[in-house]
């Protein structure tokens, strides 16, 4: 039996052979597998920003229901157990061992007469969140994609509900330079006669997903037709942000798409809503001082938006602004975080993620040029976070924001936590 360090250095090793998108290597994995996911209903959940939300807060409504719940979602942020859940129960490490080992004598004889076979990290971990679930036996599964959705490894399932969160410029190099060509990819997991759930999302690509909904002969219901432009009307949520009363609707939305046996109560779903458990979303977090840390992903131009509008209500709430430390990877993305950043700071430490495409200390500055005048600091996570419960930022009474890149909370979680964890076994996009 191998250990489990072991076991993460075959699975480093499936990483390292990069991202390779496309549905065959999968569905020939799947079948060999014996198709575990037709054992259990799937609620399968795409879209550039709130996808996670949204997958946490169906999970939360359909436990709440009394149902066993399975939840797969990414990337994790500080142990792999967590891509995959049972009851919001991860995987854990003896387990991650046996399926592992399971999996991969089935993935090397795909691979035995063709190599380009063999299952990526993210494909593997997929089948890995497939076959728990059907072992145990649950009521429903809530299936995240990973990136666009015509080419993620999840585009195997067929789904009660196929829901699409929000479409806007994030992984252009993958999935296309417009609005139009990227709203296509997040609806290639629209399957045939399979209703269709839409948040809030541009026209055009509202217009381009309904577009194929209606090829496939699917119904498609959005969030403002529901619930019109009248915002007191969205269902509240203890996540905070407008943003997150969108998700909530998209949420409540889909479970009422989602067949006769998965439907819930209108009062049960609601007061689940107000016990949603996400991490790296407005987050707070007390810190060994009695200091607040507040760790918001906000990982694309739209995620900034939204953080936008959560510091400027943390401004009016505490009549102060706080000390942000941020990083994320790309420059499109660092561009529009530091354009926040610099409105809402009182002082700035810049942090560089441990990913291949992450800004440097000298890009991020640059987009700081002639927008912050206050002090700015190069700093990395090892040296904000020494040890466990502690943050060197700031002075005594300074709240404390962390943002940009969910790999970069990751990074800081496993220090608050421990000096030990398993962040750098991500999916490096």
């Amino acid at each position: 039996m191998a250990t489990y360090a072991e076991t993460l250095d075959y699975l480093y090793a499936l990483r390292n052979r990069g991202a390779k998108l496309g549905v065959e290597r999968m569905a020939a994995f799947n079948e060999a597998l014996g198709q575990p996911d037709r054992q259990f209903p799937i609620i399968h959940v795409a879209g550039t920003n709130g996808k996670g939300s949204v997958c946490a807060m169906l999970e939360a409504i359909y436990r709440r229901q009394g149902l066993k719940t399975g939840l797969f979602t990414s990337p994790h942020l500080i142990r792999l157990g967590e891509r995959v859940q049972v009851n919001r129960t991860p995987l854990n490490e003896d387990q991650i061992i046996a399926w592992t080992a399971r999996l991969r004598t089935t993935a090397e004889t795909l691979a035995m007469y063709n190599p380009e076979a063999h299952p990526t990290f993210f494909e593997f971990m997929t089948a890995m969140a497939f076959m728990h679930f059907a072992e145990e036996k649950i009521d429903v599964a809530i299936i995240e994609t990973g990136l666009g959705g015509r080419l993620d490894s999840t585009n195997v399932i067929t789904p009660r509900v196929s829901v699409i969160t929000s479409v806007s410029y994030d992984h252009m190099e993958q999935l296309g330079d417009t609005l139009t060509k990227i709203a296509s990819e997040k609806a290639g997991i629209i399957k045939p006669n399979v209703s269709v759930v839409l948040g809030h999302l541009p026209k055009q690509a509202e217009t381009e997903i309904r577009r194929v909904a209606k090829d496939r002969h699917c119904g498609a219901t959005s969030v403002r037709e529901v619930f019109e432009n009248n915002f007191d009307a969205y269902p509240t949520t203890n996540l905070i942000g407008d943003h997150q009363r969108i998700n909530a609707a998209t949420a409540m939305l889909a479970m009422c798409h989602a067949g006769a046996d998965l439907a819930v109560p209108d009062a049960v779903a609601r007061e689940a809503l107000m016990d949603v458990s996400w991490a790296g979303r407005w987050q707070k977090i007390t810190l060994r001082d009695g200091r607040t840390l507040i760790l918001d992903a906000a990982h694309n131009p739209e995620g900034s938006e939204a953080l936008d509008a959560n510091l400027e209500r943390l401004v009016e709430e505490t009549g102060r602004k706080p000390v942000i430390l941020c990083g994320t990877l790309g420059e499109p993305r660092a561009k529009a975080l530091m354009a926040v950043t610099a409105k809402h700071a009182s002082a700035i430490h810049l942090l560089v993620p441990d990913q291949p495409r992450a800004c440097p200390h000298i890009i991020l500055r640059a987009f700081l040029a002639g927008k912050f005048t206050g002090k700015v600091y190069d700093d990395s996570v090892d040296e904000l976070f020494p040890a466990p419960s502690i943050c060197e930022a700031g002075e005594a009474d300074d709240i404390l924001v962390a943002t940009g890149s969910i790999y970069l909370l990751g990074e800081i979680l496993t220090r608050l936590e421990t000096t030990s964890g398993e962040t750098d076994l991500q999916d490096k996009l």
